[in-house]
């Protein structure tokens, strides 16, 4: 056994190399496995997120992330006139006439809104009251709406006999999965510069306030001191979107709480409330879902009809978005630079391989994985909280890819490792024994050292008689074979029996039933008593072959003697490392042998096998003895009860 662990020691530092480097001193260690793997996921996860097909996992994760998001209610600032199924029904005609939208603009305006935007197409005549609409639309308060399209088969015109500067046009901008996130403010062009109804009515309550507008130097929009940064087609978890024209991300306020609300019908009833119009910003537009005008937003779980938004409320969102941000220093969508993306993905992948590479316990490993996956999410969706929007998707999948690469790698080098090992010891102890010693390689590799632990296990001690005599006659080239041949046949014995051998003495062993896996049970120390005498009959049938083999070949036959004892014992290294053993001590390892060696001249066959009172309790008559009653023992002053060992695993009884 002393051989056998610092073989083990020995060979398996020589032949792992730098393992104890690589696992347990990772600031010197060979990291070339965990660099590759970084960079090439790293380097996959860049190209594929630049193809754009980790866009709809980061727009999805954004509605997440707005969805999570506190609900600040409504701007007191709007007022939304809604236009439902039941005013329809009321008017029995949609498109409502032009006389009923022209008494409800007119009811408003008489209330001193700031502005009235009417989100409602009115390129055509709806007679009767078409003069009585034109006539409203000439109160420089109020702002109808255009629709752009994307061809002029699209198009939609504004009412006839409009300033320019008093049209805003109604277009929403879809992303690809369908939904809308983006508000668009301005579309350049050569003739002139259209602008958005939300941003038109957004300018028209400003400019009350005295807000000034200019352009900066880098082209961006500047509202007072709020500049609104252009939205980029690689801006956030954007890589494949078409960002022309002047955009912003779109800062819902709330999925349904944009502003106050009241009905048509309320309106031309007389029942509106005037504190809830004078000097706010009022918008007239259909809310009814059978007109279709709904859409899907990050609200929309599904885009089921009760999930979609009306398109008034969204113009809505958006212009309080631009009043919050300029009047209220509200922060609008911010977005790293490229380069910071990119290393925010290569840190996180460098985390998760770290991660994997140095922790060793699964529990800890699974606890951090989980601590370090909710810092990303958490940091990630903190930062949204403050506008700002950068990819979570990306180094969410370069984390776990890494993380599971390195975990991969490590478990096939784990293996490889575990099958030197097994190879190291497999012929000189059982599987199980071997596992046991892999598994307390940290303890092996780190210190040199297996920790000491108190046990309960079965000793079996074993000499030759007259192996003097033998040496004395035969020269060492012919006793050392013939040694090893019957060493070897009780090694093989005992590593069947699922022991270990701790120790040769010469000619005789020290094997140990119940190391070193811990054996804690009644149940457990009891198999191990009877796996120690069971191997010692299996030896003493085997004797008999032997000595007819060696008797054939000229060699001397044998006799034996076995002394067995189940106790206490203390197990663990012995030494250092330039002198390792496996040591097993305490008084029941000394009881063992007292045995083997009592009273020598009481040998009638070619083994005597001796057994205390403390095994036989383990044994459950399984095996017919003999009392040899209490016999002292040399160095200790209790008498021990021994019992002879005759025959093997019968339901014999006790003589």
């Amino acid at each position: 056994m002393p051989k056998l662990f610092k073989r083990f020691h020995h060979q398996l530092e020589k032949k792992l190399g730098s393992w104890k480097k690589l696992t347990y001193s990772f600031p010197f260690a060979d990291l070339q496995p965990l660099a590759i793997t970084c960079i090439v996921v790293t380097g996959t996860l860049l190209g594929v997120r630049h193809l754009g097909w980790l866009q709809p996992l980061e727009l999805k994760a954004f509605d997440l992330m707005v969805q999570l998001r506190p609900d600040p209610g409504s701007d007191p600032r709007l007022l939304v006139v809604t236009i439902t199924e039941q005013d329809i029904h009321a008017f029995k005609k949609w498109p409502i006439s032009d006389r009923v939208l022209a008494k409800a603009i007119a009811k408003i305006a008489r209330l001193e809104p700031a502005v009235i935007g009417v989100d409602i197409i009115r390129d055509i005549p709806y007679e009767p009251g078409n003069a009585e609409l034109a006539a409203q639309f000439k109160n420089p308060k109020v702002i109808p709406i255009t629709f752009i399209g994307n061809s002029e088969y699209d198009r939609a015109l504004p009412p006839p006999n409009i300033p320019k500067k008093q049209i805003g046009f109604s277009d929403l901008v879809l992303d690809p999965d369908g939904k809308i996130r983006r508000q668009l403010m301005f579309i350049p062009d050569e003739e002139s510069t259209p602008t958005s109804f939300s941003m038109q009515l957004a300018f028209k309550y400003l400019t009350s306030k005295n807000i000034k507008t200019k352009v900066t130097e880098n082209k961006e929009l500047q509202l007072g001191n709020t500049v609104f940064p252009l939205l980029r087609s690689k801006s956030g978890g954007y890589q494949t979107i078409n960002s022309q024209g002047y955009q912003i991300m779109l800062n819902y306020r709330s999925p349904k709480n944009v502003a106050k609300t009241v009905t048509l019908s309320q309106v031309l009833e007389g029942k509106l409330d005037p504190k809830l119009v004078k000097g706010k910003i009022v918008f007239i537009g259909i809310t009814a879902r059978t007109v279709k005008d709904i859409f899907s937003t990050p609200y929309s779980a599904s885009f089921s009809e009760r999930s979609l938004m009306p398109g008034v409320l969204i113009h809505a969102t958006a212009t309080s978005q631009i009043l919050s941000a300029v009047l209220d220093g509200q922060k609008l969508f911010w977005f790293w630079d490229e380069w910071q993306e990119m290393l925010w993905i290569a840190v996180w992948g460098a985390v998760g391989g770290c991660l994997a590479w140095r922790l060793e316990n699964t529990l800890s490993f699974i606890v951090s994985a989980i601590a370090l996956g909710g810092l990303l999410w958490g940091f990630t969706f903190f930062l949204f909280t403050q506008q700002g929007w950068i990819s979570l998707i990306a180094p969410t999948l370069a984390f776990a890819i890494v993380l599971a690469v390195i975990i991969t790698y490590k478990y096939q080098q784990s293996k490889q490792q575990q099958e030197i090992v097994m190879k190291l010891l497999g012929q000189q102890t059982s599987p199980a024994i071997a596992n046991a010693l892999w598994k307390e390689r940290v303890h092996l590799l780190q210190s040199g050292l297996l920790p000491g632990q108190r046990v309960t296990a079965t000793m079996m001690m074993t000499d030759l008689q007259g192996f003097s005599t033998i040496s004395e006659q035969l020269p060492p080239e012919i006793v050392m074979p013939w040694l090893n041949e019957y060493l070897s046949a009780m090694a093989q014995e005992v590593q069947q029996h699922q022991g270990v051998i701790n120790k040769f003495t010469g000619d005789g062993m020290l094997a140990v039933f119940g190391v070193p896996i811990p054996r804690t049970t009644p149940e457990e120390i009891a198999e191990d008593a009877r796996l120690a005498v069971s191997c010692a009959v299996a030896i003493s049938s085997l004797l008999p072959a032997l000595n007819q083999n060696w008797l054939a070949r000229g060699l001397p036959s044998a006799k034996m003697r076995v002394g067995i004892f189940t106790g206490p014992i203390m197990v663990g290294s012995l030494g250092g490392k330039t002198r390792l053993e496996y040591g097993v001590i305490g008084d029941s390892v000394n009881i063992a042998a007292r045995l083997e060696s009592c009273e020598k001249d009481r040998q009638e066959d070619t083994c005597r096998i001796l057994i205390a009172e403390e095994t036989l309790v383990h044994l459950e008559g399984k095996f017919e003895v003999e009392s040899w009653g209490a016999l002292p023992l040399k160095g200790r002053h209790q008498k021990v009860n021994v019992y002879r060992v005759l025959g093997g695993e019968i339901s014999g009884k006790q003589k």
